[in-house]
């Protein structure tokens, strides 16, 4: 699922390309992405506005329209893609919606197993959507003092605390994975249980595990493409994620894969990370 690094790529490039376009027509050829809105509701609210700015909150890309906000989820193999004409139809018939632009552009939601979400949100429901999630990392208000209270509210294991979204928004299991086998911490230990020094370097590693995936524009393994259709690189410098088995990059210890910590599969070096 895109994570943080991946919905922050995307959302610069839209942001960059179609801020300020006008649209002409919707189109929803697969309805069962939408929530909260009919086909009808959203052409009637979307026809004729302007995007105003395309952001991120969470993992979730914000389109704003002024006074109404669409917000895509892209899930497992989600992606929004602008088609100047130049899409191949092998792409183009995996589109579930589109929105045409006035300059003859379309962007395109496009999703394989149609596992994303598509919504239309007023700014009171955004608002209320908003307060229930938790701070972004990158956030420059976002201290060390901020996440060393996040950790110690909890008792689970700290990789469980990373990706909760309540807790910390846009954090997933790669990117959480990646900063604990930075900061030598297991991701089983119990997150209050977490020392200052030890909270400090989790910090540390987290951001700077997020600044490096945005600037290799995300990780992509199979389905992950940027607005431009095009793969993220950062995938060549994980040390950990998806690398069960293999050697520890830091001791040459073999690197453990499980699923009992989150259900999820965590990789960590049990002779590192401590």
């Amino acid at each position: 699922m895109p994570e943080l690094p991946e919905t922050e790529t995307i959302a610069r490039d839209l942001d960059q390309r179609i801020r300020g376009a006008v649209v002409t027509d919707v189109t929803v050829s697969h309805a069962d992405v939408l929530r909260g809105v009919s086909p009808d509701a959203l052409r009637q609210a979307l026809v004729g506005a302007q995007i105003t700015r395309v952001w991120r909150r969470a993992k979730v890309v914000v389109l704003d329209f002024g006074g109404v906000s669409v917000l895509v989820q892209p899930r497992f193999t989600g992606a929004l893609l602008i088609d100047d004409g130049t899409l191949d139809a092998d792409v183009l018939a995996y589109s579930t919606l589109a929105l045409h632009f006035a300059d003859s552009r379309a962007l395109h939601y496009r999703d394989v197993r149609r596992l994303g979400t598509v919504a239309l949100l007023s700014a009171d429901a955004f608002a209320a959507y908003v307060a229930r999630l938790g701070p972004e990392p990158l956030d420059a208000a976002f201290t060390v003092d901020n996440f060393r209270a996040i950790l110690r509210r909890s008792r689970q294991a700290v990789k469980k605390v990373l990706m909760n979204q309540h807790q910390l928004a846009g954090i997933g299991n790669i990117y959480a994975t990646e900063a604990l086998w930075r900061a030598g911490v297991d991701p089983s230990r119990a997150s209050d249980r977490i020392g200052r020094g030890e909270a400090a370097d989790l910090y540390r590693a987290l951001i700077e595990v997020l600044h490096a995936a945005i600037a290799a524009r995300g990780t992509s393994f199979r389905d992950y493409r940027d607005a431009r259709g095009a793969r993220g690189n950062f995938v060549e410098q994980l040390d950990v994620y998806g690398r069960a088995g293999l050697p520890c990059r830091r001791c040459g210890a073999r690197l453990i894969g499980t699923h009992a910590i989150d259900g999820r599969m965590t990789v960590f070096c049990a002779r590192c990370q401590r």
